[in-house]
């Protein structure tokens, strides 16, 4: 897993809204989706996920 210069941007973003970190590390796919629907249900849940996703890829 590397580190790019972008990562701690989309870290930024994953915190102040979830949805848009995912959307700038995955596009439109399913994770995206998936992150929408968590924030809906609940904002860390949300914020969880767009990390996990983030730090994955």
């Amino acid at each position: 897993m590397a580190v790019t210069a972008t990562d701690p941007i989309k870290i930024i973003f994953a915190i102040i809204l979830p949805p848009l970190g995912v959307f700038l590390e995955v596009g439109l796919k399913g994770h995206f989706w998936l992150n929408i629907l968590l924030t809906l249900f609940g904002f860390v849940p949300g914020i969880i996920h767009a990390l996990y996703v983030i730090l994955k890829h």
